[in-house]
């Protein structure tokens, strides 16, 4: 059974990475870099002058801040976490949120769940039904020779039950006595949402099915509530509060029909980075059931200036009780053209920036001089992103607020959709500052 301890990473396989190269291929880093260590070029403390734009950074205070800010969170409500890796796709922070107490890791298939096992992590919530016969059979493996390693994934029909036992069964053999079934939780949806379980009756039929299937564990049931509202208003809370109750009364008709076995705590998850407050309120009490609650959030580590500013419960319009979440994106472009009046194009777009949830925000201009400082820049907006562009407006009649080769720090929208745009991601000690150093180099695994 899931024991109470947090998942482990391969500390060893983490700081390795401090020994990989810098090269050519590491888009954002500068040419006096390449050929030196990961840990050369952080040790040398390089401003960000030095480094060309464009360029995504990570800011060292507000991961910190976020860090600790969503441990306490869960911990004063008795939860646990199982943030979302796939938000960054970096070990490096997932090594940082396991070492916060993060009861596993999720994630979302196969790939993914690859990188994971690569570097150790021994809790996995893959947060997707996994029917393919090859990705059980590796699941499967992985199993037997790690017998610390879990993973958990969904199931929200009869189906995906029937060919997932189908494949465990031809392959158990292999293993012999070693044969560990698979943890399955039952996924539960809603009207007009993504997968799940569209009903209570449906999601019982599918626990039997997983109780009855000799070569898979009912492990209990989840849902992710984030599709079913895009708004905070009383309306939207309203919908994931009445979808998680639902969820709630899933679980404990499995409960009441005995169909967990005995040697299982259940478990039941939902969660995303919008409305964990609503998660702990319908959710939380379980925990006095005998029920692991497992939030699943992950875009909280950088937050950001955009989606979940707006939608956090530790956002800009906060729902709860806690310090307020910091954004630790930032965006670093160069106005590179001013064709017309009220018309500067930077040099940045789509392959560089989050545009899906909201296009960037303009915040900062670089000092034209060395040594002067950052300041905040109004009344210019990023319009539109082409693939390699970005178009930002203003007065045409006014002076014009940039000059082509001023440097500007943007604000980003979706993290899940910044990281994936970046190999390597620098670190900076202070976004404000007027030059701010690098202090570490982050990588993904996309």
């Amino acid at each position: 059974m899931p024991g109470p301890a947090p998942a482990t990473i391969d500390t060893d396989e983490i700081m390795a990475l401090a020994d990989r190269s810098v090269d050519w291929s590491d888009k954002g880093m500068p040419p006096a870099c390449w050929g030196e260590s990961v840990r050369e070029v952080s040790a040398r403390r390089l401003p960000l002058s030095r480094f060309p734009t464009p360029l995504l950074t990570l800011s060292a205070p507000a991961l910190r801040h976020n860090l600790a800010t969503m441990a306490g969170w869960c911990a004063e409500r008795g939860l646990e976490l199982a943030p979302h890796g796939k938000t960054t796709m970096a070990p490096q922070l997932w090594a940082e949120q396991l070492a916060a107490g993060a009861w596993a890791i999720t994630l979302a298939n196969l790939p993914q769940l690859a990188v994971a096992r690569a570097f150790g992590v021994s809790r996995v919530l893959v947060a997707n039904a996994v029917i393919s016969p090859l990705t059980l059979r590796w699941i499967s493996d992985e199993l037997a020779v790690d017998r610390s390693a879990q993973v958990l994934t969904w199931a929200d029909d009869v189906r995906t039950v029937e060919l997932m036992e189908a494949a465990l069964a031809a392959h158990a053999p292999t293993h012999g006595a070693a044969y560990r079934p698979v943890d399955v939780l039952v996924e539960l949806g809603g009207t007009g949402g993504r997968t799940g379980a569209r009903d209570v009756p449906t999601a019982l039929r599918i626990a039997r099915a997983v109780a009855g299937a000799p070569h898979l564990r009912l492990a209990g049931v989840a849902g992710y509530e984030g599709v079913l509202s895009h708004d905070s208003d009383e309306h939207g809370l309203t919908v994931v509060r009445d979808y998680l109750t639902t969820l709630r009364d899933a679980h404990r008709l499995i409960a009441t029909e005995a169909l967990y076995p005995e040697d299982v705590e259940p478990v039941v998850s939902a969660g995303g980075s919008a409305y964990f407050d609503v998660v702990a309120e319908v959710l939380a009490p379980l925990t006095t059931e005998g029920v692991r609650v497992v939030l699943r959030s992950g875009a909280y580590l950088t937050h950001d200036d955009g989606l979940y500013r707006q939608l956090s419960p530790l956002g800009a319009r906060p729902r709860t009780t806690g310090p307020a979440l910091r954004s630790a994106l930032h965006a670093w472009v160069r106005v590179s053209s001013q064709p017309e009046p009220g018309l500067a194009l930077f040099d940045a777009g789509k392959r560089d920036l989050p545009f899906d949830e909201g296009l960037p925000e303009v915040q900062l201009r670089r000092g034209r001089a060395d040594g002067q400082p950052a300041e905040p820049i109004h009344g210019v907006s990023v319009v539109a992103l082409n693939d390699q562009h970005g178009f930002l407006r203003f007065d045409p009649d006014g002076p014009a607020p940039v000059w082509i080769g001023d440097e500007l720090r943007l604000g980003v929208s979706h993290p899940c959709t910044a990281f994936d745009k970046w190999g390597l991601i620098p670190v900076v000690d202070d976004a404000d500052a007027p030059d701010p150093v690098v202090v570490d180099l982050i990588r993904t695994y996309f």
